[in-house]
């Protein structure tokens, strides 16, 4: 998420001379970007992303077409802009859970993200990362999921498993980067695969079933 968040096509472009003819007051600026948005939010929630139009919008923020693609050209933008303004953050206690079990740990870092994109629904998640990244999005996959070394989960990762290592719960030296990023990858491998949320089971599949026997001291 990091990465569209940042992303400038997410942000608003300056606009002046703001143009509202339809909402009987002329509202400016950050009013009328918070209506169009507050717009967007709603009509996602009640129709769902793929019946979603600008128009649609436009007409739920009383305002009109011009308005609205002055600031976000497409859809998608405006979607991305509506998710970081309405969507909860998680909570940067969450990127570095120390409960004393590794279990646990991994398992609240990972529902931390997961939250939040439970919020977002995954029919909005996967149309978002089609038209990010193109129609054929499997051939997309092998960037989108590259391990990078700062990535806020990896390095939230080995916070942990340092923390398990003073417990003697493992040796860290064992564990390479790629088993490190291991938990993060297949997390957006469900986001980017499926059409189903992102249920708490899954998050215990992969931490039961897959993280902890690569990485627990035998």
């Amino acid at each position: 998420m990091d990465e569209i968040k940042n992303d400038p096509v997410s942000q608003p472009s300056q606009v002046t001379g703001d143009d509202d003819q339809l909402s009987g007051a002329r509202r400016r600026g950050d009013i009328l970007e918070n209506a169009i948005l507050q717009a967007a939010w709603d009509e996602l929630g009640e129709v769902g992303y793929a019946l979603l139009t600008m128009e649609k919008i436009a007409a739920r923020a009383k305002t009109n077409k011009t308005a609205v693609y002055r600031r976000w050209p497409n859809k998608a933008k405006i979607v991305v802009a509506a998710i970081i303004k309405h969507v909860p953050k998680p909570e940067l206690a969450s990127f570095t859970p120390d409960t004393g079990d590794l279990r646990k740990d991994v398992f609240i870092l990972l529902q931390g993200i997961a939250k939040p994109l439970q919020t977002i629904g995954a029919e909005t998640m996967h149309g978002l990362m089609v038209e990010y990244h193109g129609k054929d999005l499997i051939s997309s996959l092998p960037e989108l999921m590259r391990p990078r070394s700062e990535d806020k989960l990896t390095a939230a990762m080995k916070s942990i498993l340092k923390n398990a290592e003073k417990r003697g719960e493992l040796s860290l030296e064992t564990i390479n980067a790629r088993v490190i990023a291991l938990p993060a990858d297949l997390l957006r491998y469900e986001i980017l695969t499926t059409h189903e949320p992102v249920t708490d089971e899954t998050l215990i599949g992969i931490v039961d079933d897959v993280f902890l026997p690569l990485v627990i001291a035998k």
